[in-house]
């Protein structure tokens, strides 16, 4: 069984895209678990740059088999604009399966996901606006259509006059416009014309695929400390994006998530609300926000910036059992004079060496910092790890130890090639 689990150790936007390409390409099978089109990728792919926001990362390579899973979200229209612009791309060849116990995004889960913010005002989650949170919500309360269903007619006739009328009166309760069964369920058949094709029981199709032993892919999306157990609740997401919720997400058994590479920038950045402990307050974090691009690939916010958080990784690697890291963006840091590193946390004056679990405490932890000297040259170009300036190397040097695992690979740009592979792992 050759599987390999892809996971952000970070608040999202680490790399995982570039990362995520550069493994599908040895990959048969590459999955996307969790979340909607509320998560971003970037890719360059043959120079050109593509923002894949629920799509997988396989959809470039014809002969890789690309799944959304039984724990994703799908927003239909959402999902066709975004298939149909990389079609218009020339990427026309391309295998892809949709689970049939996906849930589907409805209209109404953006419109309330919109009027839940503008409620909540200034204690907003800072969510992206696509809907994401109030159709999980929807799907622990049952009230949910699954992508299933939409080969059903009669039976999502049936499920829209059990759902819709209490859809209706939570609209109305925030002066929302309501909806008709009629203009749902066109608006579902519609939709289910380009999507039907690909509705399968993707469980089905993954165990067969890992019994065969194929070399599977699991894609992470956002980062794991935005899980909406164990991230800053409540400015977390929706789901797990920890790979050991992969197995629940697939219906594939535990075991069948061999290795985990979990993927981290150089630095830490953060997008909407929530405490941020090594949050750089200087005009530094503008230099490298904007050396890095670091603005949202789906919500163009500009992300907050802040130093590594070695305390955090720790704790990220306790709860979700990474085994190797790969390290992005480290050219970046070539803009800075000096690197500091949080090593550990204060709270209320005492150092702890855990991960505090209400949002009141984690706001009065004061990071603890260590310095490093940066460096100056440009490692843009740089493809063996022996000929990164001697401070670079002494920094990933750190970061092993601090996280006690290896750093197997580096970016030093957003091309496939801008690459440094230390150890082969897929």
């Amino acid at each position: 069984m050759a599987s390999l689990a892809i996971q952000g150790m970070q608040w999202g936007d680490e790399g995982k895209g570039k990362v995520t390409d550069f493994y599908a390409s040895k990959a048969q099978v590459v999955v996307r678990s969790q979340g909607g089109n509320n998560a971003g990728h970037t890719i360059v792919h043959h120079g050109k740059k593509f923002a894949l926001r629920l799509i997988p990362s396989g959809i470039f390579s014809p002969e890789v088999v690309n799944i959304l899973a039984d724990g994703t979200v799908i927003n239909p229209s959402a999902f066709i604009e975004e298939l149909e612009g990389l079609e218009k791309e020339g990427i026309a060849s391309y295998h892809l399966l949709v689970s049939s116990r996906a849930q589907v995004l409805m209209p109404y889960h953006i419109d309330l996901d919109h009027a839940s913010e503008l409620v909540l005002a200034k204690s907003k989650i800072g969510t992206t606006g696509r809907g994401i949170g109030p159709c999980y919500a929807d799907k622990a309360a049952r009230l949910n259509i699954r992508m299933g269903d939409l080969l059903e007619k009669e039976y999502l006739k049936e499920r829209l006059d059990e759902i819709l009328p209490l859809k209706n009166k939570e609209l109305a309760s925030y002066g929302l416009k309501t909806y008709t069964k009629e203009e749902l369920l066109d608006y579902l058949m519609k939709a289910s014309e380009k999507i039907a094709p690909l509705i399968t029981d993707t469980s089905s199709y993954l165990n067969k695929a890992l019994a065969e032993g194929k070399k599977v892919l699991f894609e992470g999306a956002q980062g794991a400390m935005l899980c909406l157990d164990h991230g800053t609740y409540p400015y977390v997401t929706s789901s797990s994006p920890l790979a050991s919720g992969i197995p629940l997400e697939c219906g594939i058994p535990n075991e069948a998530v061999k290795d985990v590479l979990g993927i981290m920038k150089a630095y830490t950045t953060r997008v909407g609300e929530g405490p941020f402990p090594s949050e750089i307050q200087s005009d530094l974090a503008q230099l490298i926000r904007d050396r890095g691009h670091e603005y949202g690939t789906v919500t163009k916010r500009p992300r907050r910036i802040g130093w590594l958080d070695a305390a955090q990784l720790k704790y990220v690697k306790m709860i979700s059992g990474v085994k190797y890291i790969a390290l992005m963006l480290l050219d970046v840091l070539s803009c800075t004079d000096e690197i500091k590193i949080c090593t550990g946390y204060l709270l209320d004056g005492k150092k702890i060496d855990y991960m505090p679990s209400s949002l009141a405490a984690y706001l009065r932890v004061k990071p603890v910092f260590e310095t490093m000297p940066s460096w100056k040259e440009d490692i843009s170009n740089i493809k063996n790890y022996a000929d990164l300036p001697l401070n670079a190397r002494n920094y990933i040097s750190r970061v092993e130890e601090l996280t006690n695992t290896q750093v197997v690979l580096i970016s030093v740009g957003p091309d496939k090639d801008q690459t440094i592979i230390r150890k082969d792992i897929f």
